[in-house]
């Protein structure tokens, strides 16, 4: 989730004090001090970097005495720092976590629990919308971050061009989907879809070697969980990626729903509806459709505001679609904040989280619509300030209104498991190998567990 590419940097002065008990993995951490002094605090989403400082600001005039120092980093070089950090005793006190990783870093006892500060300073869990403190709970039963935003998959699509296709909002609404024969959704895709000769992807004489728009925009093969790919087309069959869901032990890539999916998914490439997988090397899904290059991406609601800020393009939103199940899917997902272990002031980066996951800060957060927050009330306020700016956001609402959200997966040894689940999935969208062959890289998969 949250893959920006932006990489800025910014440092704001924030202040607070505290004096706060905290567990760390394994151990504890006593604060004897008032948590003045350095905080530092790192995110990857430069578009969420403006609420995150404006919080900061406000934190430090009701609480002078801690210096907050706020980075932003792209995704990539983010986690990659972040690690390293971590072994040269460099990584930042308080840093954006996401669920794919905290567990990997809790069992190297990278984080420091949360348990005593909720309990002390009464940080009310139930404030956050449904589901989202649970993810944060490790295998050890053990808190690891406060939650601070939430997240669902829609369809984002260029109005022009589904008009000029003849494609309504109320068709893009209520588009089905199904592994034989793609349904409506791929009746859509084809008839967006557009070659340098001006013909449709479902006219005689389309040239699938010479598209100028592609129906289906591309970003990667989905790796291991697909959130934006394909993880909502595979759920409404039925399928599941682990036995259970947090902490699964046997992974179910070898389902033939699950094939059935990516098989029809990879096909559109072969059919000239969706880029290749080579093309998307270096390249931004979401500035190919600024650039008109597309009609449709399949992307989390954190781009809202991306998508909405291309010149010349009016983008409109529309909900998965729905499969076989007689219902939509999407994957709901939710980062927080976490505070490294080796943190030299666990008092001050306590006081900062705890801030993070107020109402005070998600507020703030929701009035610059950019994302969702955790707190239900933020939310609330955060699709007023979306449809203040002239932007319906119902498409990833009506997920969690109608229940029709599943988790992310979260497993041990996540790591591992995308290098495994990666090459796999590249070589299947690239054309080189059947969806069949996921059960080997299943089988692969499953023995890290045993």
């Amino acid at each position: 989730m949250k893959k920006s590419t932006r990489t800025v940097a910014a440092a704001v002065a924030v202040a607070a004090a505290a004096a706060l008990s905290l567990t760390a993995c394994g151990g504890s951490t006593s604060a004897s001090s008032d948590g003045k002094g350095d905080v530092s605090y790192w995110l990857w989403d430069a578009n969420q970097l403006p609420a995150y400082q404006q919080c900061a600001s406000d934190f430090t005039k009701a609480n002078p005495g801690i210096n907050i120092k706020i980075a932003q980093r792209g995704w990539d070089d983010y986690w990659t720092t972040l690690t390293n950090g971590f072994v040269a005793g460099t990584a930042p006190d308080v840093f954006t976590d996401h669920v794919s990783k905290y567990p990997e870093f809790a069992s190297k006892k990278q984080l420091l629990a949360l348990d005593d500060a909720v309990a002390k300073d009464g940080v009310k869990l139930d404030s956050y919308n449904k589901g989202l403190a649970d993810l944060w709970v490790g295998q050890d039963g053990k808190r690891y971050g406060l939650p601070k935003d939430w997240d669902t998959v829609g369809l984002f699509y260029n109005k022009a061009m589904t008009d000029a296709a003849g494609i309504t909002a109320e068709q893009m609404a209520t588009l089905t989907w199904n592994p034989q024969d793609g349904g409506t959704y791929e009746k859509a895709i084809a008839h967006l879809t557009v070659d340098k000769n001006g013909k449709r992807g479902d006219e005689a004489g389309f040239d699938k070697n010479n598209v100028a728009v592609y129906g289906l925009g591309l970003a990667a093969s989905g790796s291991g969980q697909g959130q934006t790919e394909w993880s909502f087309l595979a759920a409404t069959t039925g399928w599941t990626a682990t036995d259970k869901n947090p902490w699964g032990t046997t992974f179910n890539y070898d389902d033939p729903k699950f094939q059935s999916t990516i098989a029809w998914w990879a096909g559109l490439v072969d059919k000239g509806y969706m880029p290749k997988l080579e093309t998307t090397v270096g390249a931004s899904m979401a500035d190919n459709f600024g650039a008109g290059k597309a009609a449709i991406n399949t992307t989390g609601d954190w781009l809202i505001g991306q998508y909405t800020g291309y010149k010349g393009i009016q983008t409109s939103f529309a909900p998965t679609p729905v499969g076989p199940s007689g219902k939509r899917a999407s994957m709901f997902n939710g980062l927080a904040d976490s505070i490294w272990a080796g943190t030299k002031n666990p008092a001050g980066a306590t006081k900062w989280v705890e801030y993070l996951a107020s109402s005070a800060c998600q507020d703030v957060v929701a009035s610059k619509a950019v994302v969702f927050p955790a707190i239900s009330t933020s939310s609330d306020l955060a699709a007023k300030a979306f449809a203040a700016k002239g932007v319906d956001v119902s498409a990833f609402t009506t997920q969690v209104k109608d229940g029709t959200t599943f988790l992310f997966p979260i497993a041990d040894k996540a790591a591992k498991v995308d290098g495994i689940m990666k090459p796999a999935r590249d070589a299947v969208l690239s054309g080189k190998k059947p969806a069949s062959s996921l059960s080997d890289a299943n089988n692969q998969v499953n023995s890290l567990f045993k």
